[in-house]
């Protein structure tokens, strides 16, 4: 393959990189809303208790929790094609695993294995860093970025149709069926990365990540079952706090180490960072609350009684509209920067969120605000891997979007908790059964408004400049490239 100047695949190489690895991004995100639809119908399908039927969703948070940074990690020192297909077969062989079966026990195994091809956001990132002429790398990295919300938008509606027509099993042989179509478009026409990172893998940091992170969010995902003042979750998050720490005073001293807590704490990643926890938690209370809010009875005197199907196609402009922005994204970040262009984006979710209060008795509000949303959280995801991108080293690329991508779910994870607690302990009881009340669907908005306001004044500190040698993303037009290069042949040749 013929190489550029600047060692990435000259020509129109990198044509299929983005299409193909935007697919795989939407394909993974898809495992994260596959069974919202059926949520509420788990226990009767699993035979089991409400309580247990949970962990068919908190074991893929946690895996993809803790395969997110590995997965990068290996990425960097191994090839990042080879990593993104090995994360992508997993959750193949955990789909069909999970099509397969109605026993709790496999179906939290399966499920396990689907998670673990979270680590194929970051490594996507990195494949187009290593790929991608600087004038394209822009828009690029927004679409690969925004593809977590635009394939768990799109999700919803089919989903819901194939729940509601079809036995549920055919959700898990549809995904695996996209798993296979997205490995074989990576291997036909994705190049493997020309760069490696030095060193080996931190196989005890790996461990020691592993058991902090679980130790945190499962009691962060569980802690309204058992209780959050029970000592199980408190023990738990004490436990978590204690093996963070100590991994952390481990990977200071390790000369490659899975995460480098150096660069991580530089002030644009790690505010960066921050900002992303904010955004996760800003992004998933739309989903939690407008497809509960949309399909509750019109009986109630606010619900809008709306089917399944109709429910998710209402949701399905939030994943539409973050696909949309990408290209969007690149044009104002090329102008502004990627700091301007995610200050706007949580101005536009704060203010969706905010004014959304006022429009949650109608179907067509929700579709407005889904709209809003979807522009502010994709203007906002877009602009992470750029401002990340932009202060580490092209060896990091890989695990340093790995964390970013963790960051994001441990919003979305502190998202479902918060939320889920302000829905039970606001619900009306109705016939016996509790159902969420107005209440609690306007409050849960205005949570998000205040992650969104908090996201947006750690980003006003982000610093606006790039040290010099670092990574420029332009526009992601050939027209404004060639532009840019002729107000320069006009301006002259810049003087010694």
């Amino acid at each position: 393959m013929t190489q550029s100047t600047n060692g990435r695949p000259a020509g129109g190489a990198g044509r299929s990189v983005v299409p193909v690895l935007a697919f795989a991004g939407i394909v993974v995100a898809v495992m994260q809303t596959l069974l919202i639809p059926v949520i509420k119908d788990l226990p009767r399908l699993l035979d089991t208790t409400p309580g247990d039927a949970t962990w068919v969703l908190t074991s893929t948070l946690l895996s993809g929790a803790v395969a997110t940074p590995i997965m990068g990690r290996l990425g960097d020192l191994y090839g990042k094609r080879r990593m993104l297909v090995a994360s992508l077969s997993v959750m193949v062989a955990g789909a069909l695993l999970s099509a397969l079966t109605s026993d709790l026990l496999l179906m939290v195994a399966g499920r396990t294995l689907q998670g673990v091809a979270m680590g194929a956001i970051p490594l996507g990132i990195g494949l187009m860093r290593d790929m991608l002429p600087p004038e394209r790398l822009g828009s690029a990295m927004a679409l690969m970025s925004s593809s977590i919300g635009v394939g768990g938008g799109l999700a919803l509606p089919a989903a819901a149709l194939v729940a509601q027509n079809s036995d549920w099993h055919v959700l898990y042989f549809g995904a695996a069926g996209l798993g296979v179509l997205a490995i074989a478009l990576t291997l036909t026409l994705v190049p493997e990365s020309p760069g490696r990172a030095p060193g080996t893998f931190d196989l005890p940091g790996a461990l020691g990540l592993s058991a902090g992170l679980v130790l945190f969010l499962l009691p962060l995902t569980k802690g309204s079952d058992w209780g959050w003042m029970s000592g199980t979750t408190l023990g738990l998050f004490g436990a978590a706090a204690v093996v963070l720490l100590l991994w952390g005073v481990m990977e200071l001293r390790v000369p490659a180490p899975l995460v480098d807590l150096r660069t991580t704490a530089r002030r644009e990643v790690l505010l960066t960072n921050l900002a992303s926890i904010m955004i996760g938690v800003s992004f998933f209370v739309i989903s939690l609350v407008l497809p509960q809010l949309l399909q509750l009875p019109a009986s109630t005197g606010y619900g809008l009684g709306r089917s399944m199907v109709v429910a998710g196609l209402c949701v399905a402009p939030l994943g539409v509209t973050m696909l949309f922005t990408a290209p969007v994204y690149a044009r104002l970040s090329a102008r502004y920067g990627p700091k301007a262009t995610l200050v706007l984006g949580l101005l536009v979710i704060g203010a969706g969120y905010a004014g959304g209060l006022g429009l949650l008795d109608a179907v067509w509000g929700a579709v407005v605000i889904s709209v809003v949303i979807g522009a502010g959280i994709g203007l906002a995801y877009a602009s992470l891997p750029a401002l990340i991108v932009g202060a580490v080293p092209a060896s990091d690329t890989g695990a340093a979007n790995g964390l970013n991508t963790l960051m994001r779910s441990i919003g979305t994870s502190m998202s479902s908790a918060v939320v889920g607690m302000v829905l039970a302990n606001t619900a009306n009881t109705v016939g016996g059964v509790e159902i969420p009340s107005m209440h609690g669907f306007r409050l849960s908005f205005m949570i998000a408004t205040a992650a969104a306001t908090v996201g947006l004044v750690l980003a006003l500190f982000i610093p606006g400049r790039r040290p010099s040698g670092t990574l420029r993303l332009r526009a992601s037009s050939e027209e404004d490239a060639n532009l840019e290069r002729a107000e320069q042949a006009l301006r002259g040749p810049v003087p010694a």
